[in-house]
């Protein structure tokens, strides 16, 4: 590992972070909420601090390889996050603490959604916009990590895109083309973006609230300028509907997007097997849960049909934007949304969660091992997209899963023994393991009540979450350190 590299990469990296708190700034101005000396400050601090990591090392022509691709993947949230804080421990309003501060910037970066914050109808709309647009970089850096860089790192069931995704996939370092893919990714995550907003616009919302809600949305992030969330347009039926095609859309591989972007089709998305899992997955979910919602009664049948798909979309995307307040629904639904949330969406997408790729593999590979119980000498592959998936791709996956359930247990244990109760510690700790945002129990409408402990570990789970888990573990293991 080569310590000037990185501290070259990080130095870039919150030199231009710096310039995304001038936005905020302005905003601050236009409306007259004084809250514009803490983006000020927080503006300089980070800048200073950049520039004093680069300005030693700027003239480094060396590229990042493999081990150095892990610690600036796994650092990259948290230092970003941490600086991103700066704003919010600053301003008066909403008046939070470190604590506090730091697990809504890394709530929001990493796109999970949860928050500690109440009161958001009446809070400055500097702030507001500020939430909305740390989840909407938040999502540019999910997705130039998930299709341009863990493909490389080899993290389990990524590389099963290696064929589809462009960028030296197969290198040992990070090359120019690497560049031309973020290049790619970004310009197709700002037109979903503008196309969100005008949408939005078009359909009832204010132009502050369509730019904030088509940050959030295209970024399956989740974080609302109203307490309700999309509870406050639940009225607005164009609203809903247009959340839902862009939380869906955002949720499918970025890689199928680009190659309908440069090819001009559509027709080899229904090709794709796991878009075809994850579309069959949410479609079922969403008839079962809306029919069983008319059947008790809880609401008419087309109010049923809008807040189970919303409801439905909304958490399998892990965006975690709430129509309803669905915590409170009867008997199991609550914990089925979050077990879809924990499934996730796409590979290559702004989503978390296990991934339905993984999910499918899980599957399939369950479904041969009780067909060799009958055909014991029978020779059963594994297929995706009509091709022969590796050993070794199911190995990485089947570690993946061993090592999500180990990590999810030993947190909600670790946050049980902080003095949380048994369902909130359970659902928060999943939530964040898989970037949902929404839990149940004491956090079914904010985070703010959990205990300042408990949150630590709740931002832990969030880190872990986004970086794959095994890019944050691997650097715990001697043999990473040793070569």
């Amino acid at each position: 590992m080569r310590i000037a590299v990185i501290a070259r990469v990080f130095g870039i990296l919150l030199t231009v972070f710096s310039l995304t708190l001038l936005p905020p700034f302005f905003v601050s101005l236009w409306y007259g909420d004084d809250t514009h000396s803490a983006f000020v400050a927080a503006f300089v601090i980070t800048l200073i601090t950049g520039l004093f990591m680069w300005l030693p090392v700027y003239d480094l022509r060396e590229d990042l390889r493999t081990r150095d691709g892990f610690v600036v993947t796994s650092l990259f949230w948290l230092i970003l996050g941490s600086f991103g804080a700066l704003p919010l421990i600053i301003s008066p309003q909403p008046d939070l603490s470190v604590t506090d501060s730091i697990f809504e910037s890394i709530s929001g970066l990493t796109t999970t959604g949860a928050t500690v914050i109440t009161g958001l109808d009446s809070l400055p709309p500097a702030i507001l916009y500020y939430r909305q647009q740390l989840q909407w970089f938040g999502g540019i850096g999910v997705i130039v990590i998930a299709l341009a860089i863990l493909p490389m790192l080899g993290i389990g069931g990524m590389q099963l895109y290696k064929a589809e995704i462009p960028g030296p996939v197969k290198d040992t370092k990070l090359t120019p083309r690497i560049a031309e893919t973020a290049r790619a990714m970004i310009v197709i995550y700002v037109i979903l973006t503008v196309l969100c907003g005008i949408g939005y616009w078009i359909a009832g919302m204010s132009v502050f609230d369509a730019v904030g809600h088509a940050f959030s949305t295209v970024a399956n992030g989740g974080f609302s300028t109203h307490d309700a969330s999309m509870g406050f347009y639940a009225n607005n039926h164009a609203i809903m509907l247009i959340c839902i095609v862009f939380m869906l859309t955002a949720a499918i591989n970025f890689g199928l997007h680009f190659y309908a972007f440069n090819n001009k089709t559509l027709k080899h998305y229904w090709r794709d097997s796991e878009f075809r899992f994850y579309i069959l997955v949410v479609v079922s979910a969403a008839f079962l849960i809306s029919c069983y919602l008319w059947y008790l009664d809880i609401f008419s049948l087309d109010q049923s049909l809008l807040h189970g798909f919303f409801q439905v979309v909304s958490i399998s995307t892990t965006a975690g934007f709430s129509s309803e307040n669905f915590s409170a629904w009867p008997v199991f639904l609550p914990y089925a949304l979050l077990l879809l949330g924990v499934l996730g969406a796409c590979a290559g997408s702004t989503s978390g969660g296990i991934k339905a790729v993984r999910g499918m593999l899980i599957m399939k590979s369950g479904l041969r091992e009780l067909n060799r119980l009958v055909h014991t000498n029978a020779v059963i592959p594994i297929k995706i997209n009509r091709k022969l998936v590796p050993s070794r791709v199911t190995d990485a996956v089947w570690g993946f899963f061993a090592v999500y359930v180990l990590s999810f247990f030993v947190l909600a244990i670790i946050v049980i023994a902080t003095g949380e109760d048994f369902v909130t510690s359970l659902t928060t700790v999943a939530s964040c393991l898989n970037n949902i945002g929404p839990a149940l129990g004491d956090a079914a409408a904010h985070y703010g009540s959990v205990n300042e402990v408990a949150k630590w570990f709740l931002i832990l789970a969030m880190l872990m979450g986004r970086l794959e888990i095994f890019t944050l573990l691997i650097l715990l293991t001697p043999a990473f350190w040793r070569h």
